[in-house]
């Protein structure tokens, strides 16, 4: 059975970003570009308020952490990235899918709080995880990027009016640029969980080789050969955003998609 237990202020604070995606979703195309940027920075303010709250423990409970505020951490930073990158490329349109992504992720956590953290856990875990969730973020940027690099030349073939808004090489560039400095961020994650688990989680819950880190190791490999073919075999197009899409999926498998399993389907608390 599903039950509220996110504190209050996580409560009202996911429930007011949730109702400024829908929002925005529906009446953004009808602001000037200052006013969106504006609009933006404003749903950051909401959905980050909700993410930091679901983190703070409260007098009756402790903090919470699972699947659904690991999406929604990601998909705040997504959305924060986007702010940004919507300063310098304004004609870029993913308002709907944005609104999609921001208004289920930002739910989620209220439906689905996930575990509590354990007692000998160090209080630099949920740093590590922010880390590990900025890692996610500019992947799944990457990601939003190369999808549009997608539609962009599928669109040139056809000789139609590109629907992005921005220049082909800009997407793959600013694509690639996500994935260097994620790849950075993985890496950082990585070797952090190895050389300092007993410190993050206490030694009976120090970091293993259970089925997170292994999908997380194989999204490493991924994006490491990715990167090599990129430098030294050129690969772009198709080939470069397939290898893009399976390492996204093998990253999204490595906590999410575990927790998933581990707190919906099978219905236990690690």
């Amino acid at each position: 059975m599903i039950v509220f237990s996110a504190s209050q202020f996580s409560l009202v604070w996911g429930l007011v970003a949730a109702v400024a995606y829908a929002l925005g979703a529906l009446f953004g195309g009808r602001l000037s570009p200052q006013q969106s940027r504006n609009y933006l920075w404003l749903i950051s303010l909401f959905h980050g308020l909700s993410v930091i709250a679901s983190l703070i423990p409260t007098e009756n409970e402790l903090s919470h952490f699972g699947f659904a505020a690991a999406l929604s951490a990601t998909a705040w930073l997504v959305l924060l990235v986007y702010t940004i990158e919507h300063h310098w490329f304004p004609q870029m349109q993913t308002r709907w899918l944005m609104s999609g992504v921001g208004m289920v992720t930002v739910i989620l956590p209220l439906l689905f709080p996930g575990q509590t953290l354990h007692s000998t856990s160090s209080a630099w875990l949920p740093f590590h995880w922010m880390l590990g969730m900025a890692s996610y973020a500019l992947f799944a940027a990457a990601v939003v990027h190369a999808s549009l690099m997608s539609r962009a030349e599928r669109q040139i073939r056809l000789g139609a009016v590109d629907p992005t808004g921005l220049p082909l090489l800009t997407l793959e560039r600013l694509t690639f640029r996500f994935v260097n400095i994620g790849f950075g961020l993985l890496t950082a994650t990585l070797l952090a969980g190895w050389l300092f688990g007993e410190q993050l989680y206490g030694s009976i819950h120090a970091i293993r080789l259970d089925h997170k880190t292994l999908f997380a190791i194989l999204a490493w490999l991924v994006f490491a050969v990715l990167l090599w073919g990129r430098r030294y075999r050129g690969w772009r197009g198709s080939l470069a955003v397939r290898t893009l899409y399976v390492g996204a999926l093998m990253l999204l498998m490595s906590y999410a998609g575990s927790r998933f399993v581990t707190e919906v389907v099978l219905g236990r608390h690690l």
